[in-house]
This record gives C-alpha cells, structure tokens and sequence, in this order.
C-alpha cells in the first residue's frame, strides 16, 4: 500500500532559529572583546604620572636592597683581609724567628740537628702557606674593588629626591561636610600639617610632651568643636609610637574622630587630593592662655 505524501504544510523551517542562534554568538564575542579591552586598559584610577612615579620609587628602592647587599658583603670581605693580613704578618714574625735560630753557631746547630731540619720543615711550611695568603690577598683585595666599583656605579645621586607620596582618600571617598586634618607620625615625633597656616607645627611625641604641649592641646580643642572634623595621622615606618600617643591622647580624652593611613617610603607628603576637604582653625594663644585637658 503506497505511503501518504505528507503535504508542503508539515515541513519545518530551521533557517529562523539559526539566524537567531549565530546573531547571539555574535553580541556573546562583542560583549567578551568589550570586558577584554576594558580590563587592560584599568587603571586603578591612577594617572600614567603617577603609575610612572611609583615604578620609579619600586626601582629605586630594589637599588637601595641591592646596594645593602653589597655593603654587606664588602665588609665581609674586608674582615676577611684584614685576618689574613695578621696571620701573615704572624707568619712572617716566626719565619724570622726559624731563620734566627738556623743562622746560629755551628755547634748549636750539631747539638740540636734534629730540631734543625725539623724547624726547616717548618719553615717551607710556612713559606707555602705564606705564598698562598699572599695569593688569596691579591684575590680579595680584587674582589674588594670590584664591589666598590659596583657600589659607585648603584649609588643614587645626592640631587635626585625621593619621589613625592600622593595622599588617596580611601573607599568611596569622604562627606562634603567633612573637614579632615592631618597629622604626620614619625620617629618619636609629631607634626600637624597647616592645620593655622602655611607652616607645620612639630613636637615630641612622648606622652609627657603630647599632654603637656599647648598647641597640640589648642589644636584639639578646636578641632573637637566640630562634630564632621577628622584628624587623619599618616604614619610613616617608624611613627607607629607616635601615632599611639596622638590619636590615642585626642580619642579618648577629647573625643575626636580619628583615622589613620600608612605611608610608604620618605618622599613629601602631596595633599592636593584632600584640598576641599581641609579644614582651618585659629592659631594657638599664648602657652599660658590654653587651658591643658588632664589625660584620662
């Protein structure tokens, strides 16, 4: 029995859904090329200034290690010849003494014969080891300069300054309300930076002096009067002492908002990105007009 034909009506068109399919792997690559070039060109939000200053500090700093490095290992090589400097000069003084005694009378050397060729082994033997200090002398003192010959060629020239560390608000950045005020911490030292003017203000920061000081107190004071004041202290390598006794005298005995931000390196400090944020107060009185806050 012959089968039915099946009519035009029952096919089924694919070409639809494979336009449909190659247009979405196609906005897929587009989507995929865009997040590639996107992400090579991220920057961190840092300029190419300011990415080209920090490889300069990274560098300078691996010259800095390298230069350590060398200074340790020329003044092992120093001590190094200055020892076998003296074992040869030892050396040397007890040749001089076998010599002596082998240069005496006839008799004394029939007498003591055997202590004669004895000492004259000796003495070839320290004429041996006299030969290979000398050897190893020439050897270091050649080591020697060329460590200081690679030091010189590593040294950072005296006119070239570190460069400047830029001072980034962290997170989502800060209120318009806010008036920040810094504080730098340093080795066994203070300084607030314009908080009255275009001078900083340094003092000690042992706690006797951080208590006492009348303006570091005036600076408090007014800086607690403001409810949206923050004093920022940027601490350097060594100020983690100093920061302990600053923040910690204007946190807990006036009460001020504080915050803290580590400082790499030793270049000047640029402020430039906290500008509408700084905040100003009055100079200091006389010391004897400015009323001092027992510590807590």
């Amino acid at each position: 029995m012959a089968k039915r034909r099946h009519g035009a009506k029952d096919e089924i068109l694919l070409v639809p859904f494979l336009d449909i399919l190659c247009s979405l792997i196609g906005v897929l690559v587009l989507i995929i090329v865009v997040l590639c070039v996107s992400q090579t060109q991220q920057t961190e939000g840092r300029t190419p200034e300011e990415i080209q200053m920090a490889q300069e500090h990274k560098r300078m700093k691996q010259e800095l290690v390298e230069r350590e490095k060398l200074d340790v290992v020329l003044k092992e090589k120093l001590a190094e010849l200055k020892k076998l400097q003296a074992e040869m000069e030892d050396k040397e003084q007890r040749y001089l003494r076998f010599r002596k005694l082998l240069d005496s009378s006839k008799e004394l050397k029939e007498q003591n014969q055997l202590i004669a060729k004895k000492l004259q082994k000796e003495l070839d033997d320290l004429l041996t080891e006299i030969d290979g200090l000398k050897k190893q002398q020439d050897e270091s003192k050649k080591s020697i300069a060329e460590l200081t010959e690679e030091i010189k060629k590593r040294q950072i020239p005296a006119d070239k300054k570190a460069p400047p560390v830029i001072v980034q608000p962290s997170g989502s950045g800060l209120p318009d309300t806010t008036k920040v005020y810094f504080v730098e911490c340093a080795t066994g030292a203070l300084k607030v930076l314009g908080a009255w003017g275009a001078e900083d203000y340094r003092l000690s920061a042992t706690a006797e002096v951080v208590v006492a000081d009348a303006a570091y107190n005036h600076f408090l004071t007014e800086v607690a009067k403001d409810k949206n004041a923050l004093i920022l202290y940027l601490i350097r390598d060594d100020g983690q002492g100093a920061f302990n006794n600053g923040a910690g005298r204007a946190e807990s005995d006036y009460k001020v908002r504080v915050g803290k931000l580590p400082i790499p390196g030793r270049g000047v400090l640029d402020l430039a990105l906290f500008e509408k944020y700084r905040g100003k107060i009055p100079p200091p009185p006389a010391a004897s007009a400015v009323p001092v806050k027992p510590a807590a």
